[in-house]
């Protein structure tokens, strides 16, 4: 794992200055074209490659849309005006967070496309040739689905740019997108290996692209009950299950425990280093001004007391997911956390990716949990479910087997919608602040009614149809003729 974090330094040797209106990077200097030569060259450039996913969660920039424009969280109301905007859908194409989602994005894209150019012509072991390349398509497919999720129809981009001529490129259907992604997942899934050793563990495998793929597919059935996707979506995520690779950890507590980093229940997670390569999820998220992690917390967000009061009596995840109190290491005094007093500096926080062992401010080490195999279950329960008409006894096991880990009764006796009902339930509690709420909420046309349903501190949103999908970046749109804004914007 440290070889990944370590070696992200190569980026400023393999990739230059950013080109405006995709974002993508310039890869016609001297550098670039005299660094594709080696195999020591081409991992390198394949270990790049996953720079752009520490900087879209350090940062919380994906996270932050599925946290505040969803009915999981409250920003700090007198902070960062464009997370503010997202929270009360006041949303311009000039909001940063928009901007740096597009941005990032393609930078990544870009550094795939160019690791899928000059690999194949490196002499170097088959075996390795085919996991880097695995790699570009697995994190190429990643990128543009996030950009399909948040945006829409957006450029297609599959060759490396190499100079600014001809890059006004237009969007492309979504379908078209959600073909590619497919198409890359599938290819990804045929390179790469099924497990890593030594310091490449936290690489991209075999698994990770097969259970990416039945999220997308998973997606891509929307909320149309006749969809085909549907068991497409059950049939992958039962691979995944089939490969027997993946377990839940007895308990909810030990997928976050460091030393379960790309532990059993890990398909791919964002990796950090605690106080060299760190995030922001242990001071970013603490009650502000609370001393109790390097510099004080932040307190930039705080749950909703919908989420809060989702959990059950007697579910483990709500005590491992939550900051309810603690101790002033100055005076010894217990201080109670509250879930609707206004104050900042006493909210119920978000606590169970905080690293409490970091020393320096934004440098906690726990990873990102992108895809669990948790996820996988449900994806698998509520595919079957839908695919069926209804669930099947398959169905009930998987959701059962998450409900069961986190102390809950199984279910049973459910028709189709409410065991529907139970599923998205079961993944908000199990995910929340893992980046997946509010593309649930989009994807099963819940969005305005879940935001309008919450209204703590006077929300109010000014939520409408055409939300589902983020604008398209000012900066983007100006230097790119060929870019056309989403509705509403």
């Amino acid at each position: 794992m440290k070889t990944i974090i370590k070696l992200l330094a190569i980026t400023s040797l393999v990739y230059s200055s950013c080109v405006p209106d995709l974002d993508l990077e310039r890869v016609d200097s001297k550098s670039v074209n005299t660094f594709y030569r080696t195999p020591e060259d081409a991992n390198s450039a394949a270990i790049a490659l996953y720079g752009q996913l520490r900087d879209l969660y350090r940062d919380e920039v994906i996270n932050t849309p599925n946290n505040v424009a969803s009915d999981d969280a409250i920003p700090f109301l007198t902070g960062n005006a464009d997370r503010v905007a997202l929270w009360n859908y006041n949303l311009t194409p000039e909001n940063t967070f928009v901007g740096n989602i597009w941005a990032t994005a393609y930078s990544g894209i870009q550094r795939s496309n160019v690791l899928l150019a000059r690999v194949p012509s490196i002499e170097m072991d088959d075996q390795l040739k085919n996991q880097y390349l695995g790699e570009a398509h697995f994190l190429r497919a990643f990128h543009y689905f996030n950009l399909v999720r948040f945006f829409g129809d957006v450029p297609l981009v599959l060759e490396e740019v190499t100079s600014l001529n001809g890059i006004e490129v237009p969007r492309q259907p979504s379908d078209q997108v959600f073909e590619t992604i497919i198409d890359d997942l599938n290819t990804a899934g045929q390179l790469l290996p099924t497990s890593y050793t030594g310091n490449d563990v936290g690489r991209a495998t075999r698994g990770a692209a097969m259970g990416l793929l039945a999220k997308v597919l998973l997606t891509r059935a929307g909320n149309n009950s006749a969809s085909p996707y549907w068991a497409q979506a059950a049939a992958k995520a039962k691979e995944v299950i089939d490969l027997g690779l993946y377990d839940l950890w007895e308990d909810y507590e030990q997928v976050y425990d460091m030393a379960n980093r790309c532990g059993k229940e890990s398909l791919f997670e964002i990796l950090y280093i605690t106080d060299l390569s760190g995030n922001n999820l242990a001071t970013g998220y603490a009650p502000r001004g609370a001393p109790i992690v390097p510099g004080t917390g932040s307190g930039i967000l705080r749950a909703t007391k919908s989420l809060f009061a989702g959990y059950e009596a007697n579910d483990e995840r709500k005590a491992v997911t939550f900051l309810t109190s603690y101790i002033h290491p100055n005076t010894g005094a217990v201080v109670n956390l509250s879930i609707d007093n206004p104050d900042p500096a006493l909210a119920v926080s978000f606590w169970k990716l905080a690293d409490l062992t970091a020393t320096l401010s934004g440098q906690a080490g726990k990873s990102f949990p992108y895809l669990r195999f948790s996820d996988i279950l449900l994806i698998y329960a509520e595919a079957l479910n839908e695919s069926n008409g209804g669930p099947t006894d398959d169905a009930y096991a998987a959701l059962n087997r998450v409900r069961m880990r986190a102390g809950l009764q199984p279910l049973d006796g459910l028709n189709l919608t409410r065991f529907r009902e139970a599923v998205l339930k079961e993944r908000r509690l199990e995910f929340c602040f893992e980046a997946n709420r509010w593309f649930d909420l989009v994807r099963r046309d819940r969005l305005i009614e879940a935001v309008k349903a919450e209204n703590s501190f006077s929300r109010d949103a000014n939520i409408k149809d055409f939300n589902r999908y983020l604008p398209i970046p000012q900066r983007e749109i100006d230097a790119n003729a060929a870019l056309i804004q989403n509705e509403g914007y």
